[in-house]
This record gives structure tokens, C-alpha cells and sequence, in this order.
């Protein structure tokens, strides 16, 4: 059962150096400040994945978390390159970084076959691409009833997914609404689970297209309000798109990245490189 905790109390307890770290959301709900947490607890060796990592994942990868990126697009959304992602992987700082690139619906499927308890998922897709010939979670297989040939992707099974969302109630279970994404998907595959929230509410009152998570598949809920920003949550925040446009200027030089991270997020205590 879901325990509510502080967000540093289950940053600690859930999230290991060397795991393989789910943080989703799709465009909106998207775990910034628990991005930021892992940051803070020198987090080292993750293996971090999201359909569309964004700044926050910059961020991470900037302050030397991630050995390994699984994902579909990376980007500054609306704005261009991610240039902590682009250092690592060009120059290696502050550490190399392994790349894994996957269609949005293959990755998905990943999720899909993990929630399922499947070893692997299939789809029409990657044909025509290098990329089944590049990346080792991609395979082809032939439909034993039709004699197609269709591509599989390996289940992906984090050892933590972590997720934002807007409501949680004494229990531990949340409500989510507007866009989800594949947040429902990546909370099923999991082996652990934190969701921060915007806030917690006495009762989750049902509303339509909203998306109930039970506390008994959850581990820890955290109330962080504004947890996504510079994102936005549905209900609660609008997305700061100058954020988004500040930043392309903030990551492009490692000392400006490295005093913009001090000030904002580690309170003046810089540690990169572990």
C-alpha cells in the first residue's frame, strides 16, 4: 500500500544508484521536481527513460545521473536541441551517455508488454528504419497464424516509475486527468512507484476521461504543488513557455548550466560527476 511521504524521504527510499528510472508525462504532468530530488540525493549510474524527455531529463543527464537514456524524442519542446544531452553524447561530459531510441509506439509497447507481464510486445513498425538492426530490445518475429512479419520490443520493466499527478488522497491512491500519456502504463510495469501530487485531497471526487491509480500498485505519494513546472498540470498550472526558451540559453555553456543548477536546484551545494 501506497505510504504518503515527503518527496525526499521517498527519493530516498525508492530510488537506487544504477536503477533503471521511469519519470513520464506527456507534455503536461511531468515529474520535475522529483527529477530535481534525484538530482539533490547525487543519484549516479540511472538508466533514465521517458517517451519525450525534455529539461528535466537535460538536467539530469547535465549533473552526471544517467549512464543510459531510453526514449523517443528528445528535445526542448517548441524550442530545439537538448545541449546537455547533445555534450554527453559528443564530448562525453560529465559522462559518456548510452543512447536507446525507440518509436513512440514501440516504446509504449515496452511499457505495454511489462504491464502485461509478457516478455515482449508486438507491432507494425520499425521496418524501413535502422533502428531494429541497432538496438538490442528490438527483434523481428513472424505471426505463427497469418506468416507476417511484424517487429517485437522487449517488456521494459523499470525499477522505478515515478509520475505527477494531481490528486492523491489519505490512502495513497490518485486521480489523474487531461493528457496521461502512457503514465498508467509505466506505473503498471514498475517494480516500485512514486507519484507526487499537487495536492491531497480528504476524497477523489470521479470526473470524466480521469484516470484512477489504486494506492495497493503505488509505493509512495508526495505532495509537491507546481512538481511540473516549467510543464504544466491540468487544472492547477499553465505551462511557462519562456522557461522552455530561458533554458536553451542557460544549458549551452557548462558553467552557466552548472551556476544556473546551484542556484535553483541544489541550494548551493554542486556536486556533478560522482
Amino acid at each position: 500500500m501506497a505510504q504518503i511521504q515527503s518527496l525526499a524521504e521517498a527519493v530516498a527510499n525508492l530510488v537506487n544508484d544504477g536503477d533503471c528510472v521511469a519519470l513520464e508525462g506527456f507534455t503536461h504532468l511531468i515529474p520535475v521536481a522529483a527529477g530535481h530530488e534525484i538530482i539533490r540525493q547525487s543519484r549516479c549510474e540511472l538508466t533514465v527513460v521517458r517517451l519525450t524527455p525534455d529539461i528535466v531529463f537535460d538536467q539530469l543527464i547535465g549533473m552526471g545521473c544517467a549512464k543510459k537514456l531510453v526514449f523517443g524524442w528528445g528535445g526542448n519542446p517548441g524550442v530545439g536541441s537538448l545541449h546537455r544531452f547533445r555534450d554527453a553524447v559528443e564530448n562525453g561530459w560529465p559522462h559518456p551517455l548510452v543512447i536507446e531510441e525507440h518509436s513512440h509506439a514501440g516504446l509504449t509497447n515496452r511499457y505495454v508488454a511489462g504491464a502485461s507481464g509478457l516478455p515482449f510486445g508486438v507491432l507494425r513498425g520499425y521496418f524501413g528504419t535502422d533502428l531494429m538492426g541497432r538496438t538490442e530490445t528490438v527483434r523481428s518475429v513472424v505471426c505463427p497464424f497469418t506468416g507476417e512479419e511484424l517487429a517485437a520490443v522487449a517488456a521494459l520493466t523499470p525499477d522505478v516509475t515515478i509520475i505527477h499527478a494531481q490528486q492523491g488522497d489519505p490512502h495513497g491512491n490518485v486521480l489523474m486527468w487531461g493528457i496521461t500519456g502512457v503514465n498508467k502504463e509505466a506505473v503498471l510495469a514498475a517494480d516500485r512507484v512514486l507519484v507526487t501530487v499537487e495536492e491531497i485531497v480528504e476524497r477523489l471526487e470521479p470526473r470524466p476521461g480521469g484516470v484512477l491509480l489504486p494506492g495497493w500498485i503505488i509505493d509512495a505519494v508526495a505532495e509537491a504543488p507546481g512538481g511540473a513546472y516549467p510543464s504544466y498540470t491540468a487544472g492547477y498550472s499553465e505551462r511557462d513557455n519562456s522557461e522552455y526558451v530561458r533554458w536553451d540559453g542557460i544549458s549551452r555553456d557548462r558553467e552557466t548550466f552548472l551556476a544556473w543548477m546551484d542556484e535553483h536546484v541544489m541550494g548551493g551545494s554542486t556536486a556533478v560527476g560522482r
